[in-house]
């Protein structure tokens, strides 16, 4: 399976309406819910099921500021991790303390939730390591370069957006002049960028969906450099709280699939 396929698109979390714009095609050689895999991501596009909006989401007001807003370019940013729940992704962009967190964000330039979020299928790997300063116990991180899949959940936001999130990822506060807001808009298909050194630097762009970029962040180096840890319970909860929002798993299978990439 090629590594810069496009991530398969799996049931979406419940919420209320499918925005036009993003709700007609699904990236190349997906399976959307109530539909059979592809043998390849490189497949044919799978006829696409309505990707809903973000239960949060309300109709922008308008005004130069909702018109500035709605010019602004779009990504979906795919999260593995704890930012798979939507209370706790909720923290970067309105400002807050996660449930069981050890610190408090100020938030994203941009409050307004994800316009749309689907829960998706990475082709790479998911595993920890490090040590957490949110959670304490191992963080996690994706290879793109060893066979998965990784369930995972994207979510619809603006570039600045983003951006924010991953300042917020490496404990720095969200700056108008971060250059990665502009590096992610024009990343091509299966691009790396490396913003710096650190455990959350490195962009990947794990496909496209309707033109815009699905993309996700993660350490430099890939899961056999490092020595991996175990995450603590409040952490493992968050993720289990993110994966039944974005693929409806029962407890045993989300119990199944941590003990499987922590054992790794």
């Amino acid at each position: 399976m090629p590594r810069d396929a496009a991530p398969a698109i799996t049931a979406p979390a419940p919420a209320i309406a499918a925005p036009a714009a993003t709700a007609r095609r699904s990236a190349a050689g997906a399976s959307l819910a109530g539909e059979p895999a592809h043998a390849s991501l490189a497949g044919e596009p799978a006829v696409a099921s309505p990707v809903h909006a973000s239960p949060a989401a309300e109709p922008a007001a308008a005004g130069p500021a909702a018109a500035e807003r709605a010019a602004e370019p779009l990504v979906w940013y795919v999260s593995y991790g704890s930012n798979m729940a939507r209370d706790r992704l909720a923290c970067y962009i309105r400002g807050g303390r996660p449930s069981g967190a050890l610190i408090a964000y100020d938030g994203a330039r941009d409050p307004a939730p994800p316009r749309a979020e689907m829960g998706v299928e990475l082709p790479g790997r998911l595993y920890f390591a490090g040590e957490s300063r949110v959670w304490g116990g191992g963080m996690a991180f994706y290879d793109h370069d060893v066979p998965g899949p990784t369930p995972a959940k994207a979510y619809l936001v603006t570039a600045g957006q983003f951006a924010d999130i991953a300042a917020q990822e490496m404990h720095r506060v969200p700056d108008p002049q971060d250059p990665i807001e502009e590096v992610v808009v024009g990343m091509e298909e299966g691009a790396r960028h490396a913003a710096g050194p650190g455990r959350y630097e490195t962009v990947i762009d794990v496909g496209h969906r309707d033109g815009l970029p699905m993309l996700t962040f993660t350490a430099p180096d890939g899961l056999g450099a490092v020595e991996h840890t175990t995450p603590t319970s409040g952490y493992l909860a968050m993720l289990r709280v993110g994966l039944r929002e974005a693929h409806g798993w029962d407890d045993g299978a989300i119990a199944a699939h941590l003990a499987d990439r922590i054992a790794a």
